[in-house]
């Protein structure tokens, strides 16, 4: 066992982890305050269902044999059968690479929660949540980074752009078609965010996670670790500016918000080719997916009419789509000599771009198709969607009987001495006086 190797992995383990609970302080901020406990909750909870899961049939049908190239078999339900000690060709025990992509399966779904906040009701999220990962996630594991027919053909994704992010994109607006807008839903009108500071505290955990995500996929503390590092570094910093920028030009004023979603969308953009880049691919990499996305969620997403409500499909989908794509432009042997053909920008014509092509067409058909049979059926036993009243009121109270803040309003509400300032003038005078005398 290498040690070097066995530790990095741990600590990319954790942080992959750490960026489920940033994920749901980045949604909970951004969230109406009467739908706050609703979203953290859907977010974090994926956190113990998918670790049951993936130890029961998750890493049995994603890595253990192989049907039709599809996906895997069960004969380690319960990850019965497996050596855990068992050294991968990079000196980790096989039960630590499991734990790693574990975090994985956790993050994944947590991934289009966004989309369907304040109107889905949490049984059948919860119900959704089970069938998507068995019939769709573990599939696409299995496809793209074990024995399935996508990676026999060569494609490439480091860390998730189809696995992951097309994925859960293309959910996301699955769910939302479904689901239909919000009551007060109106197009191209900013929404009341819950907290602003909860989305930057947000955005800083996912972006310090995404290291054990990206980093963590070269499975070795390696060269290739150190740049998908770097390449994850710079296509984050470039879309962050990217939308900055955008937004001084259209809008007048740079936006906190806006900052923290062009943050996302490099991140995302990145991680099907951090591995397989240099910072130059990277740079263009985050400019293209952000200035897409961006498109997207300003230009294309009011005409369409789906209420996508914190964009997951427009940063997550879009910006993986892209990111996906242009792994078959910017990908080269130089960077990572374990991939057969560079991208088309590399001198290796259009075999690898046209796989790229293939696979994210591939996934988003997948994807869409499988959604739509789990929804359909799904729909005839459990209620998805909320009634209005409900909704009116919040899923904090409606769902789970909890609300978000407890502390007294100072601003938009009178307080107590304002209601009752003549009660108080005696105590307010004394405090004034001792405040002068000591100053």
């Amino acid at each position: 066992m290498s040690a070097a190797n066995s530790t990095f992995l741990v600590l990319s383990s954790i942080l992959v982890l750490f960026m489920t609970p940033g994920l749901a302080f980045f949604y909970g901020g951004l969230v109406t305050k009467r739908n706050v406990v609703n979203t953290m909750l859907s977010v974090f909870m994926i956190c113990g269902l998918a670790i049951l899961l993936w130890v029961l049939v998750g890493y049995s049908l994603s890595f253990s044999g192989d049907f039709g190239g599809v996906v895997g078999d069960l004969k380690a339900i319960w990850l019965h059968g497996v050596d855990l000690s068992a050294l991968t060709p990079t000196k980790i025990p096989t039960g630590l690479y499991m734990i790693f992509e574990m975090m994985f399966a956790i993050i994944t779904p947590a991934l289009f929660v966004g989309a369907v906040v304040g109107r889905i009701r949490f049984k059948f999220l919860l119900s959704f949540i089970i069938c998507w990962s068995i019939l769709i996630y573990y599939p696409m594991v299995h496809m793209v980074w074990d024995n399935g027919f996508l990676a026999h053909l060569g494609v490439i994704d480091f860390a998730g752009g189809t696995v992951v992010h097309i994925n859960a994109g293309i959910t996301a607006l699955v769910l939302s078609a479904f689901l239909g807008p919000r009551y007060n839903y109106s197009k191209g009108k900013p929404q009341e965010h819950y907290n602003i500071l909860w989305v930057l505290l947000g955005t800083v955990i996912l972006w310090i996670g995404w290291y054990g995500f990206n980093a963590g996929s070269a499975l070795a503390m390696n060269g290739i670790a150190v740049q998908a590092f770097l390449t994850t570094t710079v296509a984050t910093a470039t879309s962050m500016m990217t939308w900055m920028v955008i937004d001084m030009i259209t809008k007048g004023k740079p936006t906190l918000v806006g900052v923290c979603t062009g943050t996302l969308c490099g991140l995302v953009g990145i991680t099907p080719a951090c591995g397989y880049v240099t910072t130059s691919g990277a740079f263009w990499i985050g400019l293209i997916a952000t200035m897409t996305s961006y498109a997207f969620i300003t230009l294309l997403k009011p005409r369409l009419g789906i209420d996508d409500a914190l964009d997951a499909f427009g940063c997550h989908g879009v910006s993986g789509i892209m990111g996906s794509i242009m792994t078959g432009l910017f990908a080269t042997k130089a960077v990572n000599s374990t991939i057969t053909t560079n991208g088309l920008f590399y001198g290796g014509g259009f075999k690898l771009f046209g796989l790229q092509l293939l696979a994210t067409g591939f996934t988003i058909a997948f994807t869409t198709v499988l959604c739509i049979g789990i929804i359909v059926i799904l729909k005839r036993v459990v209620k998805m969607r909320v009634d209005v009243d409900e909704e009116k009121l919040g899923l904090d109270q409606g769902e789970h009987g909890e609300v978000a803040d407890y502390t007294v309003p100072m601003s938009s509400e009178l307080t107590d001495i304002q209601n009752h300032s003549n009660e108080f003038q005696g105590q307010l005078a004394k405090l004034m006086n001792n405040h002068q005398r000591f100053r």
